[in-house]
């Protein structure tokens, strides 16, 4: 039955030209008992965030939902912007008017007009009487408003168990909200509920997707990208400044920590093991995403590993890998088919700048033959005796450099890449 109201609200208008107010609904959150309160301020700091470029707007909050009153605001941009904030699971475009019966008789009227639809529709009118004051009953008003609609579009259908239109009011002191459509949100948890991680952003297709399912329960990420100067290049950089950038919708504002890799890296090239390099720098990357993690005060690392993917994502190698690390190790897409996380990347809008042809050149260390089954003591013990290794690990972290991304750009990196340099893709 949802897919019939679906696919009848497709065939006609938009009621969000007509709106007055957006109504946000909240997520699953609102389950969560005691910490409600603290999840709903959360999400509210975040609408205000994504409003600000819309100064007439304004904001108000009552239980389990938020209120946007447009005056005069783009409803359609808005709408766009707000269904992108994690813990709001639909919005509805709302037109208002004042609480008498004739202005609500006349606005349900017009809004009919504006989203016209089409012969045979089915229908229902569902008032709810918030404000008791008002003279007629939220039963009474149902068959007051819907007998003169009815009469005017003589193509409606009555069905008051499962209407493919279902008109609804509220009627308040003073105020009357009249609407219909949902646009689907996010849902999930509100950012950063549920703590900070640490999350591994490559330029592939996975990690981008890896940070949104984060996100979406509740975590705060900051991004961890390795570049590996002079073997990539700026347009590799730009990409993964862009894929944040992307990001940033969701979350507002997305820091991204770029790590230069090079030394690390090529100190793996001449040690007779190279069926293991890939484990290497994997186990690398942990290291020192952790190290970050504790400056930073993350509690977790996020990668977008998927079972079976790669050479480094066998039960083997993430076992090998996932020891360099002591911090939990959270791999959203580990479960997931590869056409799904497609699927979904091209959902959040990551999936066109995942795939640019911006290759590096650092897949000219990665070997024909990497294991896939590396043994942890052989692994530690290469670390062990690798000439220069804690050293090197030490000033990949002093080197990190981190750019604050929004929506609208870069702000104020506190520390500027080299304009030569550019970051690494994903090449394991």
């Amino acid at each position: 039955m949802r897919e019939n109201r679906t696919e009848a609200a497709a065939n006609r208008g938009s009621s969000i030209e007509y709106a007055d107010m957006l109504l946000l609904r909240f997520g699953e959150f609102t389950l969560k008992g005691k910490n409600r309160n603290r999840f709903e301020k959360t999400v509210l700091r975040h609408v205000k965030e994504m409003v600000k470029p819309y100064p007439k707007a304004v904001l108000s909050k009552e239980f389990g939902r938020i209120y946007v009153t447009l005056n005069g605001e783009p409803a359609n941009e808005l709408a766009e912007a707000l269904k992108n904030v994690f813990g709001i699971a639909s919005i509805s475009p709302v037109k208002v008017s004042r609480s008498e019966f004739d202005d609500i008789l006349a606005a349900s009227r017009r809004f009919l007009e504006i989203i016209a639809p089409p012969q045979g529709t089915t229908f229902k009118v569902n008032a709810r009487r918030v404000w008791k004051d008002f003279p007629h009953g939220s039963i009474e008003m149902n068959k007051l408003i819907s007998t003169p609609l009815l009469q005017g579009y003589p193509g409606l259908l009555v069905d008051v168990k499962s209407p493919e239109l279902e008109l609804k009011l509220e009627i308040r002191e003073g105020s009357t909200y009249i609407f219909c459509d949902q646009i689907e949100g996010v849902g999930g948890f509100p950012l950063g509920t549920n703590g900070k991680a640490m999350l591994l952003l490559s330029g592939g297709i996975d990690s981008p997707v890896a940070a949104w399912s984060s996100m979406r329960r509740g975590l705060e990420v900051e991004c961890v990208h390795f570049y590996s100067y002079p073997y990539t290049s700026e347009l590799a950089r730009q990409k993964v400044v862009d894929l944040a950038r992307v990001l940033s919708r969701y979350a507002g504002v997305i820091k991204l920590h770029l790590v230069p890799f090079t030394e690390v890296q090529t100190s793996f090239t001449g040690i007779g093991q190279d069926n293991l390099i890939i484990t290497l720098m994997r186990r690398a990357m942990l290291r020192i995403t952790t190290r970050l993690a504790e400056r930073e005060g993350a509690l977790a690392v996020v990668t977008g590993d998927s079972l079976g993917q790669v050479a480094s994502q066998t039960l083997s190698s993430m076992n090998v890998i996932g020891r360099a690390t002591s911090l939990p190790l959270l791999r959203p897409l580990v479960m997931m088919d590869k056409s799904e996380i497609v699927e979904l990347s091209q959902r959040i809008g990551t999936y066109d700048l995942s795939i640019l042809p911006y290759e590096d050149c650092c897949t000219l260390f990665v070997p024909k033959s990497p294991t896939t089954n590396p043994n942890l003591r052989i692994i530690e013990k290469i670390e062990a005796t690798l000439p220069g290794y804690s050293a090197r690990l030490d000033e990949a972290v002093a080197g990190t450099e981190t750019i604050t991304i929004t929506p609208y750009g870069e702000e104020k990196p506190q520390d500027l890449v080299p304009a030569q340099s550019g970051l690494q893709e994903e090449w394991f």
